[in-house]
């Protein structure tokens, strides 16, 4: 009896399931105005539209060739070492961390916000010992704490710090922190996910030895790959360890025969073809917008959106000298519920915006003005969105005040 009442619902499923028809998947319209992933402009999805080559195509590795320039100009290097990651911004700070630390070194790991947390992760997984230097959310990394560590800890032998902190919408300064790492004989690590092509960042002009990114951020790119760039100090590290790096997919010694193998490139792994002439698209923007003038535009958008929150009466999480400009943390006003406005803001406006991560979790919202989606019109529509649903919830708010606040800004 058990094994018929068996035979008749495994029946039942399987005509349910001939029943029902799975069709193209067509997603909603959004305006992506979180910590990414950002806007992805036409341009960017038609490149990625194109004709699929092979990995080891001719006209595919000329065309890998052009984006490591790209991405030479975008990091402002001009470090050798400069590609794409297959895989998101996390697989870049694995890859920078698995290829620079050996079983037993010690790294001094800045951590002001869930990021540092994560190089943490990374640095235990590789062997290695973290020394943590803790600063508070939304706050910068101190670099006097991180040269009191490496006084502390004189066999140290890297520093790791993010940049754009993006839980909080802090920014580091690394230049400050890269040159007390070198007087201690130190590599640095930057993670500069949410940072490169918003915020200025001058890869050898600051003498930075290891920088990874993110495709979807402000390059305007789909997620799924990671801008990565080492100085010749790194690139030694690495070609002298005595362990094995313990990734085979992120070990430099192998991934470097494919990205710099010139007319002998060696099979590694079969890259993602599409998705690379995204980036390719996406740098090429950004070249012909002007670097400096993509750090201004980010810059000129979170001076809007600025004004438009604080005449609603409301406060960012940091302090105006260490803001990210692409990414904007605002405290939620008292007896506001996190999860309805953000619900609100998806469900009559399409907009996206981020919560809070780990103990900011329900107090800010994060909000992302990347790539794309910094201009003018999301600035706006944002504003009038946000000002129209608080008030309706009736919140301790000023109505009415925040799109004009923000248009004298863009016409000043």
């Amino acid at each position: 009896m058990m094994i018929e009442s068996i035979h008749f619902i495994y029946n039942q499923y399987i005509q349910e399931k001939r029943m029902t028809t799975v069709r193209s998947f067509h997603p909603p319209q959004r305006t992506l105005l979180g910590p990414g992933p950002s806007d992805v402009p036409p341009r960017v999805l038609e490149a990625m539209s194109r004709p699929t080559l092979g990995h080891l195509d001719p006209a595919f590795v000329t065309m890998m060739d052009e984006l490591k320039g790209l991405l030479r100009y975008a990091f402002q290097t001009d470090y050798s070492l400069a590609m794409p990651i297959s895989g998101p911004g996390s697989a870049g700070m694995e890859a920078a961390f698995v290829n620079l630390l050996e079983p037993g070194e010690k790294v001094i790991i800045c951590q002001n916000g869930v990021f540092g947390g994560r190089m943490k992760e990374n640095a235990e997984r590789c062997g290695a010992v973290p020394v943590m230097v803790q600063d508070e959310w939304g706050k910068p990394a101190d670099p006097h704490k991180v040269e009191a560590a490496l006084k502390a800890n004189p066999d140290a032998k890297v520093v790791a710090v993010v940049q754009a902190e993006t839980s909080t919408g802090a920014l580091s300064d690394v230049r400050t922190i890269a040159g007390i790492a070198h007087k201690y004989e130190c590599l640095i690590i930057v993670d500069s996910v949410t940072a490169l092509g918003g915020s200025p960042l001058k890869v050898s002009e600051w003498q930075l030895d290891a920088v990874y990114s993110g495709s979807q951020k402000c390059l305007s790119c789909t997620p799924g790959l990671s801008p990565i760039t080492f100085s010749p100090r790194a690139v030694e590290k690495v070609k002298s360890r005595k362990h094995k790096v313990q990734s085979w997919f992120l070990d430099f010694n192998l991934v470097l025969g494919y990205w710099d193998g010139g007319a002998q490139r060696s099979y590694h792994h079969t890259a993602p073809i599409n998705a690379l002439y995204g980036l390719h698209e996406a740098l090429v923007m950004l070249q012909e917008e002007v670097l400096e003038n993509a750090w201004q535009r980010h810059r000129k958008n979170h001076l809007a959106l600025r004004a438009g929150v604080e005449a609603m009466g409301l406060a960012f999480v940091v302090e105006e000298a260490y803001r990210l400009p692409q990414l904007n943390a605002i405290t939620i006003p008292p007896g506001v519920q996190d999860a309805v406005v953000r619900q609100r803001l998806l469900n009559d406006y399409s907009i996206e915006i981020g919560a809070g991560l780990g103990a900011m979790a329900g107090k800010i919202w994060r909000i992302g003005l990347m790539g794309h989606a910094s201009n003018r019109k999301n600035v706006l529509l944002l504003l009038g969105a946000l000002d129209a649903i608080l008030t309706d919830m009736k919140a301790p708010i000023y109505s009415g005040v925040a799109i004009e606040a923000a248009m004298q800004i863009y016409n000043s």
